[in-house]
């Protein structure tokens, strides 16, 4: 094999698949990317069984073939060279040379033909989005997804499509986050998990542009993200999601409208007094035209006044000022309402057309803590 290809685009095709790179793993070939110059295209390729990514880079292909690189090596090597052509050649025992300027190093790669193929996965009719609305879904809603594997279901998010709706559901057990996305045309319904990981990568290779669309493909074991020169193959979380509508509640005693950058700053402020693993709550103390928010610790005391616009009962609640904060970053509003019903139950903050709603459980408090 020995192709040709300019250094910032062959580090573009690095990044994007090294993605897929396994950090542990006890078959060494899946350690590797593989470079694919059997055909007319250059096709980099990497999976970890879990997931797979492949994209094509511009090149020239002066003798076919396939070859698998150690991807961590590899893409040091691909970073800190100059800025100017690459050449990659290998020979019949898989020695192969990468040089560039005057640089060539000599690495051992492996047989491609060992390689992990990434499956295929039918594709009918795609589910179009724009890049921008996938990523901004995604930044929206997966900071709520849980973070140990106690429960592989709480790992991923749930995406339902009901003719031209699609709801985005994460949830961890303490807060539930819910986007619902108008899409440009109807599908048949469907209601697949998909893995949290798989997510988090595809928002930091796509690049958000309102006017590049992504193409998914669903089936029952797989997902497929189509954009660009680039294709991602995620399997889906296996089982029956939780039964969201059951948790949600139009109920509320006390519903008041507040500035959203005063109550995050406010909340933010209030967390310099919390120290890592603490979990002491902020107290809101919600009266007529005010809402006061407290928080004690060992390190010191804060109390603060908000203006609010309030419907209905005073309430004193407490919560993890972390879920709070993470929920409020996301939202892109001025104005934001936040509706409760006591103490103990979840309190609600979402808009009233339903395009997005964030619930957080409360904590309890006495109010000398």
């Amino acid at each position: 094999m020995k192709i040709i290809c300019s250094k910032s685009e062959l580090a573009k095709g690095v990044n994007i698949v090294s993605k897929a790179v396994p950090t542990r793993t006890t078959m060494s070939i899946l350690e590797c990317i593989l470079i694919d110059a059997s055909t007319n295209v250059i096709k980099l390729t990497a999976n970890d069984m879990e997931i797979g990514i492949e994209t094509t880079i511009e090149g020239t292909i002066e003798e076919r073939g396939i070859i698998a690189l150690d991807a961590r090596l590899f893409g040091d090597i691909v970073r800190k060279l100059p800025d100017n052509e690459v050449v990659i050649e290998s020979d019949s025992t898989f020695k192969t040379t990468i040089s560039c300027e005057k640089a060539k190093f000599n690495l051992s790669g492996k047989s491609g033909e060992d390689f992990a193929a990434i499956p295929m996965v039918t594709r009918n009719q795609p589910i179009v989005i724009s890049q921008f609305t996938l990523k901004e879904v995604i930044r929206q809603t997966i900071f709520s997804i849980a973070d140990n594997d106690n429960n592989k279901l709480m790992m991923g998010e749930l995406f339902e499509i009901k003719g031209n709706k699609l709801e985005v559901v994460s949830l961890d057990g303490h807060r539930i986050s819910i986007r619902n996305i108008e899409l440009k045309e109807s599908y048949d319904d469907k209601k697949v998990i998909v893995p949290g990981k798989s997510l988090i990568d595809i928002s930091k290779i796509i690049t958000g542009s309102v006017d590049e669309d992504v193409n998914i493909y669903i089936s029952d074991n797989h997902i497929v993200f189509e954009f660009d020169n680039t294709t991602m193959v995620s399997r889906l979380i296996d089982g029956e999601y939780f039964k969201i509508e059951q948790m949600i509640s139009n109920d509320y005693e006390t519903k008041f409208s507040i500035n959203k950058k005063e109550i995050l700053e406010c909340i933010d402020r209030a967390t310099l007094l919390v120290k890592e693993g603490d979990k002491k709550p902020i107290i809101m103390n919600i009266t007529n035209g005010n809402m006061e928010l407290t928080i004690n610790s060992v390190i010191g005391s804060m109390n603060e006044n908000i203006e609010i616009n309030k419907e209905g009962k005073d309430i004193m609640i407490g919560f993890n000022p972390k879920f709070f904060i993470d929920a409020l970053r996301v939202i892109d509003e001025e104005i934001i309402d936040i509706y409760m019903v006591n103490p103990k139950a979840p309190c609600y903050i979402k808009d009233a057309e339903g395009k997005y709603i964030y619930l957080i459980l409360p904590v309890n408090f006495n109010v000398a803590n």
